[in-house]
């Protein structure tokens, strides 16, 4: 193999080298958003069904009384 040929190569491998690192960061900084979005989720969905149980009971779905 040739001089030429391997610095290439040796290049290439650099470029990849440095393109995976870059993928497993925001690899990394998204899977730490999507914990921070299902925690916020939760304590969201926690907070509706507080406010659930706090609403009157509801009459349903009876007709009015001129039917």
């Amino acid at each position: 193999m040739n001089d030429k040929r391997l610095m290439e190569l040796e290049l290439k491998f650099m470029e990849q080298e440095q393109m995976v690192s870059e993928l497993s960061e925001m690899l990394n900084r998204q899977w730490q958003e999507i914990e921070l979005l299902k925690n916020k989720l939760t304590r969201a969905q926690d907070r509706l069904i507080t406010l659930e149980e706090t609403l009157p009971a509801s009459p349903g779905h009876e007709k009015p009384p001129h039917y």
